[in-house]
């Protein structure tokens, strides 16, 4: 502030009044400004294709769309006219983003559909930009790499229940003539492959119930910080034809196998965008379980532990003397051998070594207690598995104990991001029927959850890099 003079001139009153906004302005919306620096993560080729010759100049900035999406990802708007509206009434917000008069929704929704491909690209610049942070904040978390997929609805006359209620009604009439037939199995089979309004809108089986959603793999960390977002649309199937499953009258297979053949070309365009990057654990949920998918992990993508539960529908119980963990039983009352370690060395294959649960620890050694023992040794029956010889069932870490649970139980963590960005986000809330709109708001979730870090990291507070939210609160 100026010091008080006896005449105030009108720059004085100016410079005044430019100080009292500058100081009065929102401090979250200022520290964004500080520490992001949304220039350097717009690639050169965006800012090639938004501001090449098009017959006339821009009337909005780059970084003024760009600052548009990221506040409307934090304040979990759903509607673009919503954030218009409120973008016309507050003064502060328009200088934040950089526009003089607000655009018009055409304009909005045109940036979204037009620069997906650039957009996707600001996201990777982001990923890498936050892997160091990542490692800087817990590196043993952050060396997990944990992947699944989501759905997000879209706004289709075939989402409405009325639409399914008159197939299954229709099915229960035929169902009256053979009553063999199961009506809804023979409702879910009416159904069309696709919506009518968008043929890239797929039938799919998603958290729990049938819907018609736009398809995407979401891969995170140990600390639920996105590392990739790979959306299922047709480009992408193009890329990867494989992935396009054959359909069954089950939802639940559908499901799975949509899940599963979708690993390997999602890791493989994740690492393919970030050849330094590296990870030694990979946690997934039973939908991935597959000898093919375990060899893969192992072999191409080098992971050293992999944590993904047994399917029962895919578990075999030909030898008798393991569980359906792969663990060692006792021949006599079936009960698990403990644990031991893990051993090998340079002239020994690594190995997995069991105990027999009635053997005992007596100093360095043991001893069995067995009444009725299965073998003459003092020690007890003890048992070594192979990792290498049955990846599936020894993958690096033993199935069923202490140790593999408190692994697998941050599995979860991925599911908390997708519920991030789907939830206070805005994503499931959208309304559109267009692939490249879904995917551009998934991005820019992604984006804004990215920024989060990047800001809770520079502000010293690391605690809160899991929520933009919590840092603008």
């Amino acid at each position: 502030m100026r010091k008080n003079k006896m005449q105030m001139s009108l720059l004085d009153t100016y410079n005044d009044v430019c100080a009292m906004r500058e100081e009065n302005k929102p401090e979250f919306l200022s520290k964004l400004k500080e520490h992001i620096d949304i220039h350097a993560l717009i690639p050169a080729e965006f800012t090639w294709a938004f501001y090449r010759r098009i017959g006339r100049p821009r009337e909005y900035s780059l970084t003024s769309f760009m600052w548009f999406f990221i506040l409307q990802k934090l304040f979990g708007i759903d509607n673009d006219l919503t954030l218009l509206a409120i973008l016309k009434m507050s003064g502060e917000l328009r200088e934040f983003c950089g526009f003089d008069y607000v655009p018009d929704a055409s304009k909005i929704t045109r940036f979204r559909q037009d620069f997906v491909d650039y957009i996707e690209k600001v996201f990777e610049n982001l990923v890498e930009l936050t892997e160091p942070i990542c490692r800087e904040i817990d590196a043993k978390k952050a060396d997990y790499l944990i992947y699944d997929t989501t759905g997000i609805e879209a706004h289709v006359a075939e989402n409405n229940p009325k639409f399914l209620n008159a197939k299954l009604n229709c099915a229960k009439k035929i169902s009256k003539k053979y009553p063999e037939l199961n009506p809804h199995s023979l409702a879910y089979s009416m159904m069309p492959e696709t919506a009518a309004a968008n043929p890239f809108v797929n039938q799919q089986y998603i958290n729990g119930h049938f819907c018609y959603a736009h398809k995407a793999g979401i891969i995170a960390n140990g600390l639920g910080i996105i590392r990739g977002i790979s959306f299922f649309d047709d480009d992408f199937k193009r890329r990867h034809p494989e992935v396009v499953s054959k359909r069954t009258d089950n939802p639940e297979v559908d499901k799975e196998i949509a899940d599963s053949v979708s690993l390997r070309p999602v890791l493989s365009d994740f690492f393919e965008a970030h050849p330094t990057f590296s990870y030694k654990t990979f946690l997934g949920d039973s939908a991935f379980d597959s000898y093919a998918n375990f060899n893969m992990l192992r072999d191409k993508f080098h992971f050293d532990r992999v944590a993904i539960p047994l399917s029962p529908r895919k578990s075999s119980s030909a030898h008798s003397d393991f569980d359906s963990n792969g663990t060692p039983v006792c021949p006599i009352d079936r009960t698990p051998f403990t644990f031991i370690g893990f051993s090998g060395g340079k002239n020994r294959s690594d190995r997995f070594k069991w105990a027999c649960h009635k053997s005992k620890h007596k100093g360095s050694s043991r001893i069995n207690t067995c009444d009725t023992p299965c073998t003459d040794s003092s020690y007890g029956r003890c048992v070594h598995t192979y990792p290498d010889k049955d990846f599936r069932f020894y993958p690096g870490i033993p199935r069923g104990t202490e140790h593999w649970d408190n692994l697998y139980r941050h599995r979860v963590l991925v599911e908390r991001s997708i519920y991030l960005m789907k939830g206070p986000l805005g994503v499931a809330s959208r309304k559109s029927i267009s692939a490249r709109t879904a995917k551009s708001d998934l991005l820019f979730a992604g984006i804004t959850h990215l920024i989060g870090a990047v800001l809770a990291q520079a502000i010293n507070k690391p605690h809160l890099f899991k929520s933009i939210r919590k840092l603008a609160a």
